[in-house]
């Protein structure tokens, strides 16, 4: 990296002494120079921003903006066999010709880019398909749950993971409610964008691309995912359904986890730290690290101890799965170090608040 910044520095600092001696346009020494620096400057910044971009959509660049300059060419002829002859006015047309078939043929070349099957070429153009099928588009709800960074953070991720602008002006607007939950809940959500823009390893890209016939969010993520050819990133059970019926691949962070779940037996001996109090009669409450909820029969008097316990049965739930335990003090010991850390305690007390306690009597 540090290379790379010495070359466009080193580019620049030529392209400056070279306008100050060669003083173009017959400019004075000093304003020479500072054109050649404003020049440097633009070219390096074209170049960073171009290496951004997909090889499809430079090629679909290139063939526009040369079909640009060959319609501009012809429609010149035609200018200036039809207007009398000037000196001014006919140049000048034939360069605004120019420019604007330029530009249209580079803005719609680029953008009609993506259309091209490069993989038919075969050789260095065969990776490109696999490429975009690497694309992950991010939808709010797993912006803002954050899970998605840690996750980044360990590598599982790979390809390019892509943020649409009108998913991020979703999260603004959202940062900017005058509801408090829901303005935390935005501003967690840009926290976290900005933490995964700042990870190194990973390849983070905004696009402009959008759908105003569209104003549903979702539908305009499942049209993305159908342009690019690549998978939703989402933790929506509603998106997770439409997408699978539009015929798009979703990744869900919700089944990623319970998949992850430890997959215990009946029968089996676990240990675990009884946080509350059950529903039932002499029940107690443990949770796993993941957040598993774990209910044990005759546990009520080792409330805030880690004790061993045998699984009795497992339960698979909508809501995720439930282990089900029987303590018993003549065959499991009663440990004083608690197995959960500290900070599930107060995390599984604001997802599962327990009935308020009865007032001492007097």
């Amino acid at each position: 990296m540090n290379d790379l910044l010495f070359i466009r520095l080193f580019f620049i600092a030529l392209i400056t002494v070279s306008a100050y001696y060669l003083q173009p346009f017959a400019l004075p020494g000093p304003l020479a120079g500072l054109l050649g620096l404003t020049s440097g400057v633009v070219i390096v910044l074209f170049e960073v921003r171009v290496k951004q971009v997909s090889l499809k959509r430079l090629i679909g660049a290139a063939i526009g903006s040369v079909l640009g300059i060959l319609g501009a060419y012809l429609i010149s002829l035609v200018v200036r066999q039809a207007l009398p002859t000037d000196t001014t006015t006919i140049p000048f047309l034939q360069l605004g010709v120019l420019f604007l078939m330029t530009y249209v043929g580079l803005v719609v070349g680029a953008s009609k880019g993506d259309m091209l099957n490069l993989a038919a070429f075969g050789g260095v153009f065969g990776g490109e398909k696999l490429t975009k099928h690497s694309f992950k588009i991010l939808d709010t709800s797993v912006i803002i749950d954050g899970r998605i960074a840690d996750i980044a953070e360990t590598g599982f991720l790979d390809g390019a993971l892509v943020i649409p602008q009108f998913v991020l002006r979703e999260l603004q607007l959202v940062a900017d409610s005058a509801d408090s939950m829901k303005r935390n809940r935005g501003r967690r959500g840009l926290d976290i964008l900005q933490r995964i823009q700042k990870m190194p390893e990973l390849n983070v890209q905004l696009v402009e691309d959008d759908f105003p016939q569209i104003r549903d969010v979702d539908m305009k993520l499942i049209e993305l995912a159908k342009l690019y050819v690549c998978k939703i990133v989402t933790n929506d059970f509603n998106l997770n359904k439409v997408a699978q019926l539009h015929g798009v691949d979703v990744l869900n962070i919700n089944e990623l986890a319970n998949a992850l779940k430890p997959v215990v037996l009946p029968g089996e001996t676990m240990r675990v730290f009884i946080l509350k109090e059950g529903k039932e009669y002499n029940q107690g409450v443990a949770y796993l690290d993941d957040g598993t909820m774990v209910v044990v029969d005759n546990a009520k008097r080792v409330i805030s101890k880690t004790i061993d316990i045998t699984v009795t049965s497992v339960l698979q739930t909508t809501a995720g799965k439930m282990i089900f335990g029987r303590y018993d003090d003549r065959v499991h010991a009663v440990h004083e170090k608690p197995a959960q850390p500290e900070r599930y305690d107060k995390q599984q007390r604001e997802q599962h608040p327990s009935p308020a306690a009865a007032p001492p009597q007097s």
